[in-house]
């Protein structure tokens, strides 16, 4: 074996986010793009010499090759260790409780989160810093700056390494150790959740359904909920990862996962239903006949929370992401406790996580997660709702009555509006930003507008400033409108619409919420121009 030097030249990409890299798998193929981008991540980190790396991917196509190239890049910058998930596999998770557990100095994980994969699909590269979270802009910035002036990159030639057996074995002097990508997460899971009152709740006839969507999740699903907890065999459904995700777009929503959604509002509805994504981050709720939006779930999740043995002694903190709901505020302030509004990004929780002011977080891009990692946590957070439903006794719809009646309903929706044309998106949302000064005052749909920002985040725990985060519209009656363009796509630009209307009167819990949110929706509209900016006025998604 030996190290060999290729020349090559910067590549062309988009600065990597928090999200990572993503791109079409074929432009990940090509010559040296990879490679490129990978000796980029290891420069802008000091280099990989004497490092322990996590490294594994949600199973998509090429992670399999891809994760060959990155241990022998890995093994050419002198790496002591690389932790490798068995067949290359790890949820995103998964991978930063490894890569916390086993004080790594950083790690690599192969996914495009929620987009579709396949040969002409869709493919990402992410890098994970020490604390097991999404690298900082810091790191990004740095990675980004090096794949514009890279000249060379180092490979062994050394062979493919087996990863399909748990055990250690040598490339070059690094030491590669497989690992089952289940145990060490399964194990972590019992300890903070109530598995034996779990076990008590199926024995008595509970009933869930988990669709993993051929993605990452389905080998922790089944190990977990059907081995540990008891549940029947088929309970995981679409349980085996699959190169394209069995064709199925595994975005954990009513839209792609309508099936689901389907036998959840049927007669024979179990008791739960739950989904995860490509990279098992994500989550939804269904209860029988009822859906547990993203927004209340965090909300119901952090008021919940102590009835876990991970979170008995209360929580420090709840944050969410701005475009989120403010339902989970309302329990914050009802604990006692911090309440914390941050910018989309993971990376901004994991500042709080770290600091010890937040326990549980979440998006409304149903992510939610807790300080028992550094990334957002879809099995975690089914696994705490069914503990909620152990203790508490009671079903889905009678849980989230309750709450509301407790702490009032806020209605919520997101419209997505996918491969916009990027200079029409740009163009209607400066026009919308040079407006906002003249908004405080306007009454429109008879809402009457309190303030209008561009939202930029002080970070409470390392002072820095994230401005540009997405536009904010409040009215006087606590509803809100906020519009930000999404880049987690790889075709053209994303609109994602956030909608909430607040209604603490118990006699109107039961509106539809486009109904209940449709005064917001059109002023909305008629705000930001969009008809008039994109040439049509109905989203490719409603969540």
């Amino acid at each position: 074996m030996a190290v060999v030097t290729h020349p090559t030249q910067p590549i062309e990409g988009q600065k990597p986010g928090t999200s990572g890299l993503r791109k079409k798998t074929p432009v990940f193929m090509h010559r040296h793009y990879l490679q490129n981008f990978v000796q980029s991540i290891f420069d802008a980190i000091g280099g990989a010499s004497g490092k322990t790396f996590v490294l594994g991917g949600d199973g998509r196509y090429f992670n399999d090759k891809a994760a060959q190239v990155i241990l022998k890049m890995a093994a050419a910058g002198g790496a002591a260790r690389v932790i490798v998930g068995q067949g290359a596999i790890l949820s995103t998770p998964a991978a930063s409780h490894l890569i916390r557990k086993r004080k790594a100095d950083g790690g690599i994980i192969l996914s495009a989160s929620h987009n579709p994969g396949g040969p002409n699909a869709d493919f990402g590269v992410k890098y994970n810093i020490a604390n097991g979270g999404p690298a900082p802009e810091g790191v990004t910035e740095a990675i980004f700056a090096r794949t514009q002036e890279i000249a060379e990159y180092h490979i062994s030639d050394g062979p493919h390494v087996d990863l399909s057996t748990p055990g250690e074995t040598t490339l070059e002097k690094m030491v590669v150790e497989v690992v089952d990508p289940v145990a060490d997460y399964a194990t972590l899971m019992e300890e903070l959740f109530d598995f034996g009152a779990i076990r008590a709740m199926v024995q008595g006839g509970f009933r869930m359904r988990f669709d993993a969507m051929n993605a990452v999740t389905g080998p922790y699903a089944s190990e977990i909920l059907e081995g540990r907890l008891g549940m029947a065999k088929g309970t995981v459904v679409h349980g085996v990862p699959e190169p394209d995700f069995g064709g199925m777009h595994p975005d954990p929503n009513p839209t792609w996962a309508s099936a689901l959604m389907e036998e959840m509002m049927g007669e024979a509805a179990p008791d739960l239903g739950a989904a995860s994504d490509g990279d098992g981050d994500r989550n939804m709720i269904v209860g029988r006949g009822i859906y547990v939006s993203p927004s209340d779930s965090l909300a119901v999740l952090a008021a919940n929370a102590h009835l876990a043995p991970g979170y008995k002694a209360g929580l420090k903190g709840v944050a969410r992401s701005m475009p989120t709901s403010t339902a989970a505020d309302r329990v914050a302030k009802e604990l006692g406790i911090g309440a914390y509004e941050t910018p989309t990004g993971w990376k901004f929780f994991g500042n709080l996580l770290d600091a010890g002011r937040a326990t549980i977080c979440g998006e409304e891009s149903f992510g939610t997660g807790s300080d028992h990692v550094r990334e957002k946590d879809g099995l975690w957070a089914v696994l705490l709702w069914l503990n909620i439903l152990a203790a508490r006794g009671e079903g889905v719809e009678a849980i989230l009555r309750a709450h509301w009646a407790k702490y009032g309903r806020n209605y919520y929706s997101r419209h997505d509006f996918e491969a916009l044309p990027v200079d029409d998106a740009n163009k209607m949302m400066s026009e919308l930003k040079a407006d906002l000064p003249t908004l405080p005052g306007t009454e429109i749909e008879g809402l009457l507008i309190r303030a209008a920002e561009d939202f930029a985040y002080n970070d409470p725990v390392d002072g820095s400033v994230s401005r540009g985060q997405g536009v904010r519209i409040l009215f006087e009656d606590g509803s809100r409108i906020v519009l930000r363009l999404s880049g987690t796509g790889t075709e053209g630009a994303t609109l994602r619409l956030y909608l909430e209307r607040y209604e603490p009167d118990s006699t109107r819990h039961d509106l539809d919420p486009q109904e209940a949110l449709a005064p917001v929706i059109r002023a909305a509209h008629e705000l930001a121009a969009i008809r008039h900016h994109i040439g049509r006025d109905q989203p490719n998604v409603i969540t």
